[in-house]
């Protein structure tokens, strides 16, 4: 599928190029300069209100030690002469209550009067900043003796506007300057892009008319100058090249009429060949196919027996239980003729009665449980169609029907599944391939007496399922694993093993569940196979698990 490739023209690309690089170069200076002006003043500022308070706060000594309001009011009236102060307050300090109280103030005639600010004392020691204003505490002290304070209120607003000013200045600027490098951009790729579409032109008229005799002319830029001379010698080359491409068909065309009648003769004799070789591999592959329906069998009644073992427990604990009850019936029977029975003898019975009664009832359950599970996998490893099913019961009615092979190891087996996990595929396959997996490890992978480890884990991502199987065994070797999914190949040829578990487990996965599957083992350290086949659908609740 070919895929759209967005272009541009290179006077556009030039353009934009060129008023891109002017524009990040004024943008960045005129803000620079901006922003550091601003600071500048902002600087001067704080320090000629720094001065200000300062000395305002050495006049207020001597009113707050004579407690003269007057005096102090007057002088504070000289203020006006500073247009950017714009309230100032004296806060006197009680020395016995060490409270402040208000002594004199200043407020600009277009500013008004401001509220006390005692609250905010500790606050405005350092000079604070907001909505145009900046604010300041200084305390009155003498021989480190705090008589009072000084609060001073300013306004920045000059700056701001100033700045604004310039800020205006600086985009006219900005502006008559791109107009500038717009047109001088322009002027420069008419210079860059003319000898380029006079290039162009030659290009097409090749592509339309295929004459491979056009040249470029040269031209007053060395790079592209250097390009035309390219462009010449490449046509020089194609027009040799296609003069050798005729004499080559020529000489092919001899040829092919020699080689028709070779063919010929070699078809025939092929023919013959592929016939005999079709026919033996359907010989194969029948033999091949009863081969793995006999494993396939072998692997059922190997279950069979297994159910056989598993199910005498229960029953034989409930014809105990049984047995026992009949007696106990038998004995009150008795009694009852004899007139011997007593209260006490029946409530025994009738206890026992009730505890055989339970053993009974639980054994015939767990008897009909068993064989409900070991009919399902039965049904499941003859039917190879679709159905949805609970992946974690699969698992455990597959670990069911292998119990007695189980108990007779030490191996711990371990499973992690989600516990709701539903999807639709094939049961029956999947049943099988567990099964093999299993018994492989069991054969092959641990001595006896061993307690080893098999794991096997079931995630869904992108509806696929993936179940990983694992063991902690001997492992494969290299020569073995390379093979291991060829028919009758086995490690243990001479003590009973066909070859055939891992193929049937090969086929299965490839061919009925569509799937892929991946050996990875080293010798000693055990084997990880991972199986992923396509799924039909999925529970809802289980897809994020």
């Amino acid at each position: 599928m070919t895929s759209t490739i967005r272009t541009t023209s290179m006077k556009s690309a030039l353009i934009w190029l060129v008023m891109l690089i002017c524009s990040l170069a004024l943008a960045i200076a005129l803000l620079s300069s901006n922003y550091l002006d601003y600071q500048r003043q902002q600087q001067q500022l704080q320090q000629q209100l720094a001065g200000l308070i300062n000395i305002i706060a050495i006049d207020t000594q001597t009113s707050l030690q004579s407690n003269n309001k007057l005096r102090e009011e007057q002088r504070l009236s000289t203020l006006s002469e500073v247009p950017v102060i714009k309230n100032v307050h004296i806060y006197q300090l009680n020395p016995e209550t060490k409270q402040l109280k208000f002594f004199a103030s200043y407020n600009r005639r277009d500013t008004g009067p401001w509220p006390l600010q005692i609250a905010r004392i500790d606050e405005l020691t350092e000079p604070v900043q907001q909505q145009n204003y900046i604010e300041q505490v200084k305390p009155v002290s003498i021989d480190n003796e705090i008589l009072g304070y000084v609060y001073l209120r300013a306004s920045d607003k000059d700056i701001t506007e100033a700045q604004q000013l310039q800020l205006l200045i600086n985009l006219l600027i900005a502006v008559f300057s791109l107009v500038v490098c717009y047109v001088m951009a322009i002027k420069l790729q008419q210079r860059f892009t003319k000898p380029i579409a006079g290039l162009l032109e030659l290009v097409q008229q090749v592509a339309r008319n295929k004459d491979y005799k056009v040249r470029a002319p040269a031209t007053e830029l060395q790079e592209l100058n250097q390009l035309n001379r390219a462009f010449n010698t490449m046509m020089d080359r194609v027009e040799g090249q296609l003069h050798k491409m005729e004499l080559a068909e020529q000489e092919i065309m001899q040829l092919n009429q020699s080689l028709e009648q070779k063919i010929h003769e070699r078809t025939s004799a092929l023919k013959a060949s592929n016939q005999e070789l079709l026919n033996t591999l359907a010989t194969l592959h029948k033999y091949q196919t009863q081969i793995v329906e006999t494993e396939k069998m072998a692997s059922l009644g190997q279950m069979v027996a297994g159910i056989a073992h598993e199910v005498n427990t229960p029953i034989g604990l409930g014809v105990t239980a049984s047995t026992l009850l009949q007696d106990k019936v038998h004995q009150i029977e008795l009694a009852f003729e004899n007139k011997t029975l007593s209260s006490n003898q029946l409530a025994r019975f009738l206890n026992d009665s009730k505890e055989n009664l339970g053993i009974i009832y639980r054994n015939l359950e767990r008897a009909a449980g068993l064989i409900s599970s070991f009919k399902q996998v039965a049904v499941d490893q003859s039917n190879e169609s679709l159905r949805q099913f609970n992946m974690q019961q699969l698992l455990n009615e597959v670990l069911l029907s292998l119990r007695p092979h189980l108990k007779k190891t030490q191996h711990q087996l371990t499973v992690n599944c989600p516990t709701e996990l539903t999807i639709t595929s094939k049961p029956g396959p999947i049943n099988q391939i567990l099964i093999n997996l299993i018994m492989n490890s069991l054969i092959h992978a641990f001595d006896e007496g061993q307690a080893g480890e098999i794991s096997i884990e079931v995630k869904l991502q992108d509806h696929r399922c993936y179940l990983s199987y694992r063991d902690n065994g001997k492992g494969v070797p290299e020569h073995i694993r390379k093979r291991i999914f060829d028919p009758f190949v086995t490690t243990r040829r001479g003590d009973g093993g066909s070859g055939l578990g891992m193929h049937l487990v090969y086929n299965l996965v490839t061919q009925a569940l569509n799937g892929k599957i991946d050996v990875q083992s080293t010798l000693g350290e055990g084997i990880q196979i991972l199986v992923d086949f396509p799924i039909g659908s999925v529970s809802p609740s289980k897809l994020n698990n």
